[in-house]
């Protein structure tokens, strides 16, 4: 009721207001009020613009330019324009070029199709061990050091300055020299294993240096049987290379060669074996040309046994595998061949 009467004297004629506001009237009618509006009017703090501490004056040129500025909306024209002023032409989106695939100029087939195997082996169980001559043919592992990666070589390097910097110039001399060692008593030891067929001696067995790589590989040689070769010679003659390798025999009935290798460290992959792969690959090729062998090998086994004996690696190469890393070798034997 009292904002009723309070709106009813506004809307009369002006004069009335000086009685509305008059100290007694306001005491009496509207004592809660007149603190209320005067609460409002006065307690709030005027705000501060910051705009009105600038230099008026000093920009009012650029306030000009910028605000009589006029302009139509941007067109996909004007954008591109204006990239092209800003970053340049843009760059045509490219698919990246798949690297071509090289082949062998000179590719000579892995399983040799002249061969001629006799319907018949022969009946020695012996396995055959042809001595390794000294010709002016080039080895498989002397191909593979000449023409090692960039990458691969890189780490091999990194891998002896790491070694030397720990055990010294003829620490690792030494070091090196023992592994070439291990390595030899290894192969005798399966060597002797194989012509036997029966278990390493005595000696061999506890023979610190090579026991953690016997024991590394029994479960292997379970799966082992037919031996053809040992430590034998093998020259392909059409490619003029030679090598020597480990064994042929028939893993879980394939015939295979195999090339037995010791680490210190796992390989659990056919790649952390570098080229291994290839040396197989090359022995293959030549085995299936030699015309000491009466018989021809379409797949690989490469065998890391371990100086802890923890179980060994085996990395099976079928003949597809096979011969992948056969082109690859024939690229390898291309690249030493134009070196030299």
């Amino acid at each position: 009721l009292v904002r009723m009467q309070f709106l009813q004297l506004l809307s009369r004629k002006p004069g009335k207001l000086e009685t509305l506001f008059q100290i007694p009237f306001c005491q009496k009618q509207f004592p809660y009020m007149c603190l209320a509006t005067s609460a409002c009017l006065y307690s709030k703090k005027k705000k501060v613009n910051g705009y009105e501490q600038v230099d008026q004056e000093k920009y009012k040129n650029l306030v000009y330019s910028v605000t009589s500025y006029k302009t139509s909306a941007q067109t996909p024209e004007t954008i591109l324009e204006e990239d092209n002023l800003l970053y340049g032409p843009p760059n045509k989106y490219r698919p990246p070029v798949k690297a071509e695939k090289k082949t062998p100029k000179n590719w000579v087939p892995l399983i040799n199709p002249n061969k001629r195997i006799p319907l018949l082996n022969s009946d020695s169980n012996y396995p055959i061990k042809i001595a390794l001559q000294k010709t002016k043919m080039p080895s498989v592992t002397r191909i593979l050091q000449q023409t090692i990666p960039q990458q691969q070589a890189f780490l091999l390097e990194r891998w002896k300055q790491k070694m030397t910097e720990e055990l010294g110039k003829d620490g690792f001399a030494e070091y090196t020299k023992n592994l070439f060692l291990q390595g030899e008593l290894f192969h005798a030891a399966l060597e002797s294993i194989f012509l036997s067929e029966e278990m390493a001696t005595k000696e061999q067995r506890e023979d610190v240096a090579i026991s953690g790589y016997l024991s590394s590989v029994q479960h292997v040689l379970e799966d082992i049987s037919e031996v053809k070769a040992l430590e034998s010679a093998v020259h392909h003659e059409a490619l003029q290379y030679l090598g020597l390798v480990d064994c042929v025999a028939k893993y879980r009935g394939q015939l295979c060669v195999i090339d037995w290798k010791t680490s210190e460290k796992p390989k659990p992959s056919l790649r952390n074996t570098f080229d291994n792969p290839l040396q197989v690959a090359a022995y293959i090729g030549a085995i299936n040309d030699d015309a000491n062998y009466d018989f021809q090998v379409s797949c690989g086994l490469v065998v890391v046994a371990y100086k802890n004996g923890s179980p060994a690696h085996l990395h099976f190469m079928d003949p597809d595998l096979c011969l992948q890393y056969w082109n690859k070798w024939l690229l390898r034997l291309e690249e030493y061949t134009d070196r030299n």
